[in-house]
């Protein structure tokens, strides 16, 4: 059975803007599943709808299926103890997910503590486990946010997520604001911990290039639905959706001088989640709409061995053809 099955996903927030909208995904125990796509086009409100993060008001709606029990329908109380435990969360940005006054050791310490994993003493000495597990020295326990650096924070907040021993890791970009070098280093820490603990990992990001270098399968969200899914170095090296191409090519590739000194950007923006566009929500941006694209949207179809698309150019698979055709 899958770990993590996420069903026909919509979420909308208060006003209309429709942030997800019908998102599928599988995940199986120990798989890591990439997300990608610009700012503004659902990545991170899936990430906090997975857990019911999200802010009174909002809309949600389908199924999401953790160890085969929904999250959306489950009691207050259950909830609270699949956090951390079932499935934890690393956001962007540690300085402003870690409180300020209080030492890193302590914030470890609480969910271990609220989930009744240890006593005080088995807690104090479980976060010096899990700092040397993230290449922090067991002493930083006493130190404030504020005395550490960007790099070192993010490791107190993977630390962190990993304080329960959950089965689902959610990591939603989180080596933004750190230069290259701590970027990839963070990048590698995750990587060997998800292997090491066999954990499942879903990674967000707007970089494709780390997602295929990081994960097993990678999708690609435009305005709220996934356009593209699939191995994922298939979907870097080789897109099918327009939209996954683009962001592809926006990143310039070692050895390719070409990409090097004219990468191929994306102009515009994606649309306001409360005023969607007709159709296939990216026609207004595609380099190769058609007519029909601004009147008919397209659902995720095959496009090869474990791989899904959502393009008029994208060919009908043959069988689906001929079921339609056998229709009555």
């Amino acid at each position: 059975m899958s770990l993590l099955d996420v069903r026909d996903l919509e979420v909308t927030y208060p006003g209309g803007a429709a942030a997800v909208r019908g998102v599928d995904l599988t995940l199986l125990a120990g798989q890591k599943l990439g997300i990608a796509g610009e700012s503004g086009c659902g990545k991170s409100t899936l990430a906090l709808a997975l857990l019911r993060l999200l802010p009174a008001g909002t809309r949600i709606g389908g199924e999401v299926l953790l160890d085969g029990e929904n999250v959306l329908t489950m009691k207050w109380g259950r909830v609270r103890a699949v956090r951390w435990a079932g499935a934890s969360i690393v956001f962007q940005g540690a300085m402003h997910s870690l409180n300020a006054v209080h030492r890193v050791g302590d914030q470890i310490a609480e969910p271990i503590l609220l989930h009744g994993k240890a006593t005080q003493a088995g807690a104090k000495r479980k976060v010096g486990e899990l700092l040397e597990q993230v290449g922090l020295p067991a002493a930083r326990a006493s130190a404030y946010p504020h005395e550490l650096s960007g790099g070192q924070r993010q490791r107190v907040m993977i630390a962190m997520a990993l304080a329960c021993d959950p089965r689902l890791v959610i990591a939603d970009e989180p080596t933004t604001a750190l230069d290259v070098m701590i970027q990839a280093q963070i990048l590698r820490l995750i990587e060997g911990l998800v292997t090491e603990q066999d954990l499942a990992l879903i990674m967000i990001s707007h970089d494709l290039a780390v997602l295929a270098d990081t994960c097993d399968r990678l999708a690609v969200m435009y305005a709220g639905r996934v356009v593209e899914e699939g191995p994922a170095r298939q979907v870097y090296d080789a897109a099918c959706h327009p939209y996954g191409k683009a962001l592809s090519e926006a990143f310039p590739r070692i050895g390719d001088p070409a990409s090097r000194f004219a990468p191929r950007g994306l102009p515009g923006d994606p649309p306001d989640p409360a005023a969607l566009p007709s159709g296939c929500a990216f026609h207004p941006r595609c380099p190769v709409a058609l007519d029909s694209c601004a009147e008919d949207d397209q659902e995720l179809r095959e496009a090869g061995a474990g791989r899904r698309a959502a393009c008029v150019h994208v060919p009908t698979p043959v069988a689906a053809v001929e079921d339609a055709g056998s229709a009555p």
